[in-house]
């Protein structure tokens, strides 16, 4: 097992696998090696209890990494439970869950030496006995009906849920609906009037019970109504009747969801004491969905607030004043689908407590979620529609089939009528939301029809209600409005919105949360200061519904009736009174109101002002000499609330008794005494001055006042470079500064073989650095310099000689530093610009050839110091060719070449000729393009286009000849080719040839005849990796145009299927088959007099986390539903004839 080094530097960032963090152990990484990282990450598993559970990952990273599995409630060292694989083939780790019994969190980590890559997955598990049922029969309802409508909350059918109902008080009715995300409380209490009259009947029959089921629906005409009397008719033609099987598809509808994520979580760095919030979007519309972390479920609380959008396809976790313990995995679970996200929480930035808490999104989401969901809204109530008009069609055929009477559109007209209309009546583009609504506050209720030429009623709790001093009824265009004015208590009921006999209800819900006054809030949060030892008042008012819970906290700890502190609470009022506050007292107050409506919270800020400690010491000598002491300190730890405006000093010389007053001193803790004598010491009382007051002195160490000392020598001074004009140097400071600080250093030099030593820099203007340049030499000469330091006390002693420099510039062969590129194309007519950089001392020679020549005098070279351009304004044809830099000085010589090809567009061959000289093959001939004779690198391509295919494909590429002979052409079949000329331009227009061979036409009668499957497809099951076939046999005339789909989505131009029609026979292959080739296959024939399909499903054996002793069922269920889907498309081929 890899281990990480103590001292090593953590880095941690995200993979390009999303859900994957890595960390890096150490800043850089030896070559070809790498930290581990997920090519492939296990995926939640939802699964029946007790069933087989398989997580699979597939892990890279240089070395090969140790793979390790953990799980959030427990271990994994039982080796009868859990069992860790590893597949060589596939490069894949197993770890398999034999007999999962709850619902976990797993992490799987991958560990080398460099550094740890770390996923989460979940496993979920559900009821076993109904799970697989529920799975394949929602999914054949969801294929065949596409039934989208908004689900019922999961709580209507829970057990629990009706006895909590029929033991409760009428007044709790509500509270327990809401507990269990139950929104249509009229629909909930007619069934709980059922509920009651079933209690003495428990021995129904199943058939009883399931007519009794079928009453508690709404009332005819509804959606629903429509959709289960069209399921219901389906099973009746098939021979099942309305059994038990039939009405479990049709009540786990609403219990099993197919819902995906549009927009799932994503991760989120927060500040510590800020708000993080999780976000994400579904395709179907949920009441309510489950947060999860470290496996456990997270609830609406004070520390987490879970809200969902009125259209119930956003939903939101926001976990408030986030601290290191939240960090973590955070999961959201919708049906069977889920989605985790990483929650960073990193330390506050700037110190102390946070007075502001922002809420941070994740950083990755810049959609609009309203935007999206609004698409996906519209998107599932178009798909109802379209299942809407096509139930209310096949009815009304089947009625008029029957002899039966209809009524479509106002007018009456019977079966041998063969002119009535079936247009459809209006219907809802989207519906009433419920609303909750704050008590003298305005509310809205809103719907949109798909005309605007029907007016409308509204009704409240089964009442029509009409415009006046409490409703405001408006229509523009389809959109109709109700507006309560000002809403009450008695206003909360259910609201209706009819129009043309179609409905639309939600419910009103008018609560009375504690709300603030605006004033006093206002004047609340601004920030209250009051000075050492004063009492503070924090008062505001409020209200909401009675009883309010009223709490005050300081710095996040509730406060209590003490000695210090005394809270005054009436109806609408509360107060806070602070005693004698000191400076510990001040921070973050809040007040916290909550009722059974609600909760809100406000905060204000308490600052208590005195004067400042004070300042710390000890004091520091900065500087020390005979003329002046100059120190520093450190301000006061505490400034008591107000910023330091400057310090007080007072001097006293040791061994007197009196001090003196120096004054008062603005600006940062330090001070330069000059009025000392030398060697005498002295100390300094120093007060810190604020707006509050002065602080106590503090009184510094003794200082002496420095003798007369001049600073050492120097270290030799070190030639850094030489030129002809300039020689550079450097050196170090003296090791004794002689008691004080230098003020800067004088610069020598000397000629060789002189004794006088001249001064390079003025005698007033010191050298402040440690390198100089000296410009004021003579090229050719040899010199040597010293440096001596200068303090306050004087200049002190030079430092030795250093090494003789000639001022003469470097010799360096000419070498390239950017070299040029081995080959340019150039358009003609454009620019041509070579640029070279070279470093050569002393300054070279440039010399510029093309084709070994010198070049022509429409170029024009321009060179410097270390770099040379060639250019060429417009470049010609002719300019073609090789060109190459030298680059000579007297140490050596360089040269650089490149090929510049200037060209064109190339124009397109000549006429295209056709011939067989060998049965099976025509030759293809071609007149040279223009431009082949002034471009060697000028070729062709030949393409072909057979009547049997839609597509040219070419046949022949880099020919520099100008014929060409295909092979394999079929006679019968008509062909066309083009002819192509290309270079390192690009490709020419084509030049086409006349078609060759007459395609054969069979004359066939025009008769009714349509095509008819002869063999259908059979279900397949394939296994993961390996290839399956599927065919089916099909006749007609004139001869069907074939079409494969899978899930609607057709396959004839995707090229991981194989697809054959010959003689007939319809055939589709996959080679490999894996998840994403599941699903339903559905071929169509079509030709001028109809068109005829049928399907088939294919499943992938180990897809759906079931053990084998599973199969044999959901084999039967998939016959069942296959069988099924036939016999409809046979049906429903029928009715299009």
């Amino acid at each position: 097992m890899w281990k990480r080094e103590k001292n090593s530097t953590a880095i941690r960032r995200r993979s390009k696998t999303p859900g994957v963090m890595i960390t890096q152990y150490s800043a850089s990484l030896p070559e070809g090696k790498s930290t581990p990282d997920f090519q492939c990450k296990p995926v939640p598993v939802t699964i029946p209890e007790g069933k087989l559970a398989v997580f699979r990952a597939v892990v890279t990273g240089d070395p090969k990494p140790d793979v390790s599995w953990r799980r959030a409630k427990g271990t994994i060292t039982d080796k009868e439970k859990f069992q860790r694989k590893y597949d060589e083939s596939t490069g894949e780790h197993i770890l398999e869950v034999m007999t999962a019994t709850e619902s976990d969190t797993y992490k799987c980590s991958a560990v080398n030496e460099y550094g740890k890559a770390v996923c989460t997955t979940t496993l979920s598990v559900i009821d076993g006995k109904s799970l697989p049922q529920q799975f394949f029969l929602y999914f054949f309802l969801y294929k065949f009906l596409c039934f989208s409508k908004e689900e019922r909350a999961g709580g209507e059918n829970d057990e629990k849920f009706w006895d909590a109902l029929l033991n409760a008080e009428r007044k709790d009715y509500e509270r327990i609906c809401k507990e269990n995300g139950i929104t249509d409380l009229h629909l909930i209490l007619k069934k709980l009037e059922e509920k009651k009259k079933q209690r003495g009947q428990n021995n129904l029959s199943a058939v009883a019970q399931i007519n009794i089921s079928n009453q508690k629906l709404n009332q005819p005409g509804t959606e629903e109504d429509l959709l289960l009397m069209e399921f219901k008719r389906r099973f009746y033609r098939n021979n099942l009747g309305c059994s038990a099987v039939a009405i479990l598809i049709y009540n786990h509808v609403f219990a099993v969801s197919n819902v995906d994520f549009v927009i799932k979580i994503q991760e989120i760095n927060v500040e510590e004491a800020d708000n993080a919030l999780f976000e994400c979007v579904l395709t179907h519309p949920l009441p309510q969905i489950t947060w999860m972390r470290k496996g456990l479920i997270l609830e609406d609380g004070e520390k987490y607030s879970i809200t969902v959008s009125e259209h119930k396809l956003i939903h939101r976790l926001m976990i408030k004043d986030c601290n290191q313990t939240d960090k973590g995995i955070y999961s959201a679970v919708a049906g069977i689908t889920s989605c985790s996200a990483w929650l960073v929480v990193e330390d506050h930035k700037s110190g102390g407590k946070k007075t502001i808490h922002k809420t941070t999104l994740a950083g990755g989401i810049q959609t609009d979620l309203e935007i999206v969901a609004k698409e996906q809204q519209l998107k599932n109530q178009e798909e109802m529609e379209k299942i809407l008009e096509t139930i209310k069609v096949k009815q009304a055929a089947e009625k008029v089939r029957n002899g039966k009477t209809l009524k479509i559109n106002g007018e009456y007209c019977n079966g041998t009528d063969q002119h009535f209309r079936t247009e459809d009546k209006i219907h809802f583009i989207w519906g009433l939301s419920d609303v909750d609504a704050i008590i003298n506050e305005t509310a809205e209720l809103t719907c949109k029809l798909s005309s605007d030429d029907y007016e409308g009623a509204w009704f409240r709790d089964g009442k029509k209600i009409s415009s006046d001093d409490v409703f405001f009824i408006t229509k523009d265009g389809p959109i109709h409005k109700l507006v309560i004015i000002k809403c009450a208590e008695d206003h909360s009921g259910k609201y209706r919105f009819e129009a043309d006999g179609r409905k639309t209800e939600s419910m009103v819900n008018v609560k009375d949360p504690p709300r603030f006054n605006p004033e006093d809030l206002c004047a609340f949060t601004e920030p209250l200061a009051i000075k050492v030892g004063h009492n503070a008042i924090f008062k505001v008012q409020f209200v909401g519904h009675q009883p309010i819970k009223i709490q005050w906290f300081r710095d996040g700890d509730e406060l209590q009736d003490d000695s210090s502190a005394k809270i005054e609470n009436s109806a609408g009022h509360s107060r806070l009174l602070l005693s004698r506050c000191q400076r510990k007292d001040m921070g973050e107050i809040k007040i916290k109101l909550k009722n059974e409506h609600g909760f809100t919270e406000a905060l204000s800020k308490l600052l208590v002002l005195d004067k400042p400690s004070p300042p710390q010491g000890p004091a520091e000598v900065t500087e020390s000499s005979a003329s002046c002491i100059e120190f520093k300190w450190r301000p006061p730890k505490d400034d008591g609330g107000s910023p330091v405006i400057s310090y007080m000093l007072e001097r006293q010389q040791v061994g007197r008794n009196t001090w003196k007053k120096i004054g008062e001193m603005k600006g940062g803790p330090t001070y330069r005494d000059t009025d000392v004598d030398r060697g005498r010491r002295y100390c300094y009382r120093i007060r810190a001055v604020t707006a509050e007051g002065i602080s106590e002195a503090m009184e510094t160490d003794d200082m002496q006042a420095g003798t007369f000392a001049l600073p050492g020598p120097p270290t030799p001074p070190q030639v850094v470079s030489a030129f002809h004009d300039c020689i550079n140097l450097s050196w170090s400071p003296p090791s004794n500064t002689g008691g004080s600080r230098i003020l800067g250093y004088v610069l020598e030099k000397r000629k060789k073989g002189s004794n006088l030593w001249s001064v390079v820099n003025a005698a007033d203007e010191l050298i402040k650095g440690l390198k100089y340049a000296v410009r004021d030499v003579v090229e050719g000469i040899e010199y040597e310099f010293r440096v001596s330091a200068v303090n306050l006390s004087g200049a002190g002693e030079s430092s030795n000689p250093s090494e003789f420099a000639f001022a003469r510039d470097p010799k360096i062969r000419p070498k390239f530093t950017k070299r040029m590129k081995n080959f340019m194309v150039v358009k003609a007519g454009n620019s041509v610009r070579i640029t070279v950089n070279f470093e050569a001392s002393p300054r070279p020679e440039i010399v510029w050839l093309k084709d070994n020549m010198l070049v022509s005098k429409r170029v024009t070279v321009s060179n410097s110091d270390c770099s040379s351009q060639l250019l060429i304004p417009s470049s010609e044809r002719s300019d073609s060719g090789v060109y190459s830099i030298l680059v000579k000085n007297l140490v050596g010589q360089e040269t650089s070449s490149t090929e510049i090809r200037v060209t064109d567009d190339p124009k397109p061959p000549g006429l295209v000729e056709l011939e067989e000289n060998v049965p099976g093959t025509v030759t293809v001939m071609w007149e040279p393009s223009p431009d082949e004779k002034r471009d060697d690198r000028l070729h062709y391509t030949v393409s072909k286009l057979d009547s049997s295919k839609r597509t040219w494909t070419p046949v022949a590429d880099r020919l520099f000849n100008n014929r060409f002979t295909v092979c394999n052409i079929v006679h019968g079949r008509e062909y066309h080719f083009r002819v192509f000329a290309k270079n390192d331009m690009g490709i020419s227009e084509p030049s086409e040839s006349p078609t060759w061979g007459t395609e054969k036409k069979k004359a066939f009668e025009q008769t009714h005849v349509q095509r008819v499957f002869e063999r259908v497809t059979l279900l397949h099951t394939a296994t993961r990796g390996y290839e399956c076939y599927m065919s089916c046999a099909v006749k007609g005339n004139p001869s069907p145009h074939i079409t494969w789909y899978r899930n609607h989505v057709s396959l004839n131009t995707n090229t991981n299927y194989y697809i054959s029609n010959t003689c007939g026979v319809c055939s589709l292959a996959i080679l490999s088959v894996g998840p994403k080739d599941m699903g339903e296959y559905t071929v169509i024939a079509e030709n001028s007099l109809g068109r005829a399909e049928c399907s088939t499903l294919l499943s992938v054996r180990g897809e759906w986390g079931m053990g084998t002793h599973s199969v044999t069922l959901r084999s039967l269920i998939l016959i069942f539903l296959f069988c099924l889907s036939f016999r409809l498309n046979k049906l429903r081929t029928s009715v299009i004839r």
